[in-house]
């Protein structure tokens, strides 16, 4: 259930890895990857951050290699333009060391520093005193790619089915039973093996299902901006801060696309709507569930201010290109057109802490992604090679 990439790729592992495995994907939305799939960046990470050992920097690490083997034999574009963690000061120089040590366990390939000078080489319009470079960063299409997956899945034999959502799950005689709407209709229909992987709903999903509440979606906002035409040249490659551990999000980078477009952002502002993708789409439900969970109180009570700073530059593009042109003193508001925006599906614990590392339950038969923020799109392929291989595990 899901038809953002991940759910395409559990899909076609299932295929893979039982041939008599009859795979039936279900998408609510009229077409697939509709939501976070289609509403990112497209960065292909390559495991710079995540501590050695979890899942994140694992399946990251593997994901990446299994998304650019599939890419090229599937002809969809793959572009490694590189990536540079910019250091403005003598404190963010000294916090590269713990990446740098972080990225060479997790074997990330040609990483290296760079001084001044081997900055402004690289990346002649950015400024910063030194940096960390991963040229094998890349970027994709991922709706070309959960679409070609998808088209796998029914070339195999298997359905795909949009416009339809689950509205229920129920366990009965080592079945599950899924009740589906498609229009006015409703349908029952019992299977061996049901994989969630709703996004930006899964925690409703999962209780559907009889799991626990926690942890809780809380849906993030991240808009961008575009560098307008004939300004693209301003980067080569992916331009990233350097992670300030005070935080709980990245801040503003900049990131060539395969379309040649350059996306400058995102921000982070609490979305009052699951769905919604500005200030104008408001669903009532959604935002007292968000704010209503003791967990988004304690993190809200923690990061009013930096809450404060985005919600500031949201409604200010100088405030938001200010942000940008640290690394960029060129660029200008004149510079940037309106881009597109995301909602992360961010799950938080009852103590107000994100949930960091992906996180996957299962009752019985089934199998609950709870959490998959980025780099789950990276690792999507190894995702389903694990929630596969732990369905499977059951005796599914």
């Amino acid at each position: 259930m899901g038809g953002g990439i991940l759910g395409a790729a559990v899909a076609r592992r299932l295929q893979l890895t039982d041939e008599r495995a009859a795979v039936t994907l279900l998408e609510k939305e009229p077409e697939l990857a509709r939501h976070q799939t289609g509403r990112n960046s497209g960065v292909v990470h390559a495991g710079l951050y995540y501590p050695p050992g979890s899942l994140k920097a694992r399946l990251c690490r593997r994901g990446a290699g299994l998304l650019r083997d599939f890419c090229a034999e599937h002809a969809l574009a793959y572009v490694e333009c590189g990536k540079v963690l910019v250091a403005l000061d003598g404190e963010e120089e000294r916090r590269l060391d713990a990446i740098e040590q972080r990225a060479r366990a997790n074997g990330v390939p040609g990483i290296r520093r760079l001084d001044r000078d081997a900055l402004a080489a690289l990346e002649p319009h950015v400024r910063g005193v030194g940096g960390l470079h991963s040229p094998s960063t890349a970027v994709v299409d991922y709706p070309a790619v959960t679409r070609t997956l998808a088209g796998h899945v029914q070339m195999a034999g298997g359905v795909v089915r949009t416009g339809t959502e689950v509205v229920g799950l129920a366990e009965r005689a080592g079945e599950w039973v899924v009740t589906r709407t498609d229009g006015a209709a409703v349908a029952r229909e019992p299977f061996d093996l049901v994989v969630l992987c709703a996004g930006l709903h899964s925690d409703r999903v999962a209780r559907l299902a009889g799991d626990g509440p926690d942890p809780r979606i809380v849906p993030f906002r991240g808009e961008y901006y575009l560098l307008a035409p004939g300004r693209q040249g301003l980067v080569n490659g992916l331009v990233y801060p350097v992670p300030d551990p005070r935080y709980p999000f990245l801040g503003v980078h900049l990131t060539p696309r395969v379309d040649g477009e350059v996306m400058v952002g995102p921000n982070a502002v609490l979305a009052l709507a699951r769905e919604g993708y500005d200030w104008r789409t408001v669903s009532g439900t959604d935002l007292l569930e968000a704010i209503g969970a003791p967990g988004f109180r304690r993190f809200a009570r923690r990061h009013w201010r930096i809450a404060a700073r985005e919600v500031v530059g949201s409604l200010s593009t100088a405030r938001f290109v200010a942000a940008a042109r640290r690394y960029v003193p060129e660029l200008r508001v004149a510079d940037v057109v309106p881009g597109p925006a995301g909602n992360r599906a961010q799950a938080l614990d009852p103590d107000g802490s994100l949930v960091d590392d992906f996180r996957i339950s299962r009752i019985g038969r089934l199998v609950a992604v709870r959490n998959a923020p980025s780099p789950a799109a990276t690792s999507a392929l190894a995702i389903a090679e694990l929630v596969v291989e732990q369905a499977m595990a059951q005796g599914a």
